[in-house]
């Protein structure tokens, strides 16, 4: 039977029980999964959960942990498991590697992740991708690189794939027509709301073939819609592990939106709910969640079942928007582990950024932080 968390019942709440399986972990299994390290404090949950709490119960029979039983992946597993930090290449990679190199940096020291805008970026999206690239860069630890955005056309219920190969030399002398080719994607369209999403699959083995040979991985970001089957209201996006591409939408990452449970295409727009820098920050911040959740994947770390986390599972957008953008110390001593950085020099980076932003929570988190790391010293 599907087990209920007595302790979060009593307080008032309306939970659902969690999958059947799963039993959320206790305090020795929290710091078990943290593994052991010279610099405790950078791993510590800190004490009473004043800064990771434990992951959440179900509220909703859509939530994540009430879907799908998961194990979790301890610190341990990752190091033992994660492809990164193997000994061999990457099957798929060209690019130079050192076997005796102790990170993803040092084994990749050419290695790179990119980013590539597939259809239009612009002030109506309220998504800078500019800034999705700085925040990566600094939250990751590993070079983020934007590729020239991909035009996607979007005329007569049709949307088409653009390669435009015209930056060659002057000298060559095909006409401007030979250089763009066009790609019919699969697609589906409503007519009454003007609404479209694209089909992942299609994208995906399209990507496969433009991934940059310095790559660790190349994810396509959109503010199209997007479904991966015919029964989908949609997806956020999706991934082909083994061949380190992705496709993720912001599509209905604004909060000025309301979508129908029922329909893919019923979407509503209320302009006046929100301010347009509200908005703006909004949007950001889920944008910025969503795009390092993914990547974290890519790089080996799975859904997290042990804190309140970026790396936690989400199995519908209100569920997804509540998550904390921080990783637990679980999954914090992961990239930390295979990239390499100093814990309290990305902090210190992540607190400019936030403060930039007027990511007004995320500061106050990371400013206590820092004095907890400080005061542990």
């Amino acid at each position: 039977m599907p087990k209920l968390d007595k302790k979060a019942a009593l307080s008032g709440k309306r939970y659902v029980p969690y999958a059947s399986g799963f039993t959320p972990p206790t305090n020795r299994i929290q710091q078990a999964a943290i593994g052991n390290s010279e610099n405790l404090a950078e791993f510590s949950p800190g004490s009473d959960s004043e800064f990771f709490s434990p992951i959440p119960q179900p509220t909703n029979i859509d939530d994540w942990l009430a879907q799908y039983c998961e194990e979790g992946q301890t610190y341990r597993q990752f190091c033992r498991e994660c492809p990164w930090l193997s000994t061999r290449k990457w099957v798929y990679t060209k690019q130079k590697f050192i076997p005796k190199g102790n990170t993803i940096l040092e084994k990749y020291p050419d290695g790179k992740i990119y980013l590539l805008p597939l259809g239009d970026f612009d002030s109506d999206h309220c998504v800078d991708f500019d800034h999705l690239r700085e925040f990566s860069q600094m939250y990751l630890g590993i070079d983020v690189v934007s590729l020239p955005a991909v035009k996607l056309d979007v005329t007569n219920s049709s949307v088409s794939w653009i390669d435009d190969n015209s930056a060659v030399e002057a000298t060559q002398t095909r006409r401007l027509s030979s250089r763009i080719k066009r790609q019919t994607l699969n697609a589906r369209f409503n007519s009454k709301p003007k609404h479209y999403q694209i089909r992942v699959d299609e994208v995906l083995l399209k990507l496969k073939t433009k991934i940059p040979d310095d790559a660790l991985c190349m994810i396509a970001l959109t503010m199209s819609d997007l479904y991966g089957d015919d029964t989908d209201l949609f997806v956020a996006g999706m991934a082909a592990g083994k061949h380190r591409v992705a496709i993720f939408s912001f599509a209905r990452y604004d909060p000025t939106l309301t979508f129908d449970i029922g329909d893919w295409y019923g979407i509503k727009q209320n302009l006046n709910e929100f301010a347009c820098e509200d908005r703006k920050k909004i949007i950001l911040q889920r944008s910025c969640k969503l795009l390092v959740h993914e990547i974290g994947h890519l790089l080996g770390i799975d859904h997290c079942v042990y804190y309140d986390c970026c790396m936690n599972g989400s199995g519908h957008l209100q569920e997804d928007f509540r998550q904390p953008i921080h990783l637990c110390p679980v999954d914090l001593h992961k990239l930390q582990t295979l990239v390499g950085f100093d814990v309290r020099d990305r902090y210190e980076k992540l607190l400019k950024f936030y403060e930039k932003h007027e990511m007004h929570e995320e500061s106050k988190w990371v400013k206590l932080r820092l004095q907890y790391l400080a005061a542990s010293k």
